[in-house]
């Protein structure tokens, strides 16, 4: 859809009068006539570059600025249109999709068919980026830039909505309630139906805001869902949280273990009279862990590991980590001091509690994987608009061979990688949690590592296409930048690539035939 703008009509020539003679500063982006006089000295570029187009079109010295949003900030600039003549850029509007080629899965894209999804998914998609563009991005903005941690208000709007409960996939959790105005039922949202949540979930283009965004409880509620033993706890803590009372994290990480969950450090000792246990040692990145309540916790027992439910209280101690993303994700470092535990807070059995961490690990790297994959489409995306409108000696970008060749190469690492996710996202909507604890960690581990893989070379074909621009956290390349900065993030979280591939290969080695050359 065009921008709206007043009636009235110009000619070019009665524009080309407002020439700064005056102080008078008229120009014409895309048959919109925009009148700037009063804006010279508000102009973040100054008033020279706004003099140097005064009376003309400026529409193609724009688009090398700036992005298209722009103009719907200052759309109180506009005076009128230049008559007989239409605008010709797109201005999307709250979920739209995108027209751009390889923009949308394919699935999204009318000319093609996929088999894995109905009309619930459509409605959900739909809905889904109505509430991510009206809610979710301008908020993101804002908190990836200052820091801030999100709000109260946008918690409380997606329990509401059911956004809180989507984000941890199919389960009894989503039984009656209502699913963003219905959009579809809880008792057939399906592993394709939590795909398009993490998808749609990242189009803002903030990592720091996607991980501060609740994603504590995405990888850390599904152990008190599948594990929780006490009817009464995990009643209260899974109300507590989807009803955004409450945050919870997971807290397996530490300085002296990462992928390495085996050598955790972290102990808990039960006391004499066997109620409680007595939990010391510490975390490190932790996502979330600044302002949660709760830390699903992975520590070592007597006989092995057990994972724990401690909640914040005396004890507990939270400080933050800086990182390479925004300080908005909430990145702790978390100190247990002889910090005492129900025994009721047990999550699955006493020093069996690496089944518990590994199982989690499933749902919470193919989450990793769906967003990864999305975000690198979304730098495909840009890169194709700006080789489309980015002028360089006397060429568009997408006119030089060698730009073709890296927008080729980004295309068809996001298309191959969408269509791997699909495939074992399939598997596990017919495969029960156990069968996919047992079958799908190898498969999964190796989908994220090379998908992280795939994200390096984009973010390097991307920050070339993009020069300078990509290198700079505002402005037009402010996507590529936050892309090439924090990629590196889902190369490491879940389980380093290397951890990963070696996991994949381990698996597939049980069952080898006995066959040779």
């Amino acid at each position: 859809m065009p921008l709206e703008v007043p009636s009235k009509t110009f000619t070019r020539a009665e524009v080309a009068k407002h020439n700064a003679t005056d102080d008078s500063v008229w120009f014409i982006i895309d048959s919109v006539v925009y009148d700037v006089s009063d804006f010279l000295d508000a102009h973040p570029g100054g008033e020279a570059v706004l003099r140097q187009v005064a009376g003309k079109d400026a529409t193609v010295d724009f688009y090398n600025l700036h992005r298209h949003e722009v103009l719907q900030k200052y759309s109180d600039l506009v005076v009128g249109t230049i008559a007989g003549e239409k605008q010709s850029i797109i201005t999307p509007k709250p979920g739209d999709l995108s027209p751009v080629p390889y923009a949308e899965p394919l699935w999204l894209t009318p000319q093609f068919k996929s088999p894995y999804y109905n009309d619930s998914h459509r409605r959900l998609q739909k809905a889904m980026r109505i509430f991510t563009d009206q809610y979710i991005t301008p908020e993101a903005l804002e908190a990836e830039r200052t820091g801030a941690h999100i709000s109260q208000e946008l918690i409380d709007r997606m329990s509401k909505a059911g956004v809180l409960h989507m984000r941890m996939g199919p389960g009894k959790h989503l039984h009656g309630v209502n699913l963003l105005d219905g959009a579809v039922d809880g008792k057939e949202f399906d592993y394709f139906h939590d795909l398009i949540c993490g998808q749609e979930g990242v189009r803002p283009a903030c990592r720091g805001f996607n991980d501060g965004n609740m994603a504590g409880m995405v990888i850390g509620l599904t152990c008190i869902l599948n594990y929780c033993k006490e009817p009464t706890l995990k009643k209260r803590v899974t109300d507590e949280v989807f009803g955004g009372k409450k945050k919870i994290c997971l807290a397996i990480t530490e300085a002296f273990a990462g992928s390495d969950v085996a050598n955790l450090r972290t102990t808990a000792t039960k006391t004499p009279d066997g109620k409680h246990y007595i939990v010391n040692g510490t975390k490190k990145w932790i996502t979330n862990g600044v302002f949660c309540d709760y830390f699903v916790t992975g520590v070592k027992t007597d006989k092995g590991l057990s994972v724990l439910l401690i909640e914040r209280g005396e004890g507990v101690e939270t400080k933050a980590i800086k990182t390479s993303y925004s300080p908005t994700a909430g990145t702790a470092f978390v100190t247990f001091d002889n910090v005492k535990v129900p025994v009721e807070n047990l999550l699955g059995q006493e020093n069996k509690g690496i089944y518990v961490i590994l199982s989690n690990f499933n749902h919470e790297r193919w989450t990793m994987a769906c967003g990864t994959s999305r975000y690198m489409r979304l730098v495909v995306e840009e890169s194709l608009k700006w080789a489309h409108q980015r002028i360089v000696f006397g060429k568009r970008l997408i006119d030089q061979p060698v730009i073709r060749l890296k927008l080729a190469k980004m295309i068809a690492l996001v298309e191959s990688h969408q269509a791997w996710l699909e495939q074992i996202t399939y598997q596990m909507c017919h495969m029960p949690y156990a069968q996919q604890a047992q079958h799908l960690g190898g498969p999964i581990g190796l989908l994220k590592m090379s998908i992280t893989r795939a994200a390096h070379e984009i973010a390097d074909e991307a920050v070339q296409i993009w020069g300078g621009r990509g290198l700079t956290q505002t402005g037009m390349g402010r996507v590529i930048e936050n892309f090439n900065r924090c990629y590196k993030f889902d190369a490491i979280l879940g389980g380093a690539e290397e951890v990963l591939g070696d996991l994949g290969v381990r698996q597939a080695m049980k069952g080898f035939p006995k066959a040779v050359l």
